[in-house]
């Protein structure tokens, strides 16, 4: 499960602090209290997905708080050797990519943003949406279809400058 939370917290909580580092680490909290949950946990129909991704809504929530609340970040580290990690052109073509997309998925309601983060960004089957959501599987392919036909229809608008 831990490839799929990790992309979900990255598409929730983006670049904090300029690095996905944030991102990891929530994924990695949400992973450790799945496994104390799971003696609580009870098959009552639900898929156990929708189970974990609850977890990693609410792990995200606490971060975005934690985020508001203190912005700044002390630190005495100075870095003693050469990063690995993509180039300066990599990464302004990654922000840029990131930016694009931010902008485009801010044109859809925060409802319809979530159910294409879980069901496009993570792969969730619409039941498991339903469940994490707190709707149904219907209702969560209607507004899938249509956050998709408002994003079409912005993308054809307005082509080159998103």
């Amino acid at each position: 499960m831990r490839p799929g939370l990790v992309r979900y917290c990255r598409a929730r909580l983006g670049r904090l602090h300029g690095t996905y580092t944030t991102a990891d680490d929530v994924a990695q909290d949400t992973c450790m209290a799945l496994l104390e949950a799971l003696p609580t946990y009870r098959i009552t129909g639900e898929p156990f997905a929708a189970f974990a991704y609850t977890i990693a809504q609410r792990k995200v929530a606490d971060v975005w708080r934690q985020y508001t609340r203190d912005r700044s970040v002390p630190t005495n580290l100075i870095a003693e050797e050469a990063d690995p990690g993509p180039g300066p052109e990599d990464l302004a073509l990654q922000g840029d990519t990131w930016a694009r997309l931010s902008r485009l998925l801010s044109k859809v309601t925060p409802a319809q943003r979530e159910i294409l983060l879980l069901r496009v960004g993570v792969g969730l089957s619409a039941e498991e949406v339903a469940v994490v959501v707190g709707s149904t599987a219907t209702n969560v392919r209607v507004q899938q279809t249509r956050a998709l036909q408002r994003l079409r229809g912005l993308t054809v608008n307005w082509g080159a400058n998103w």
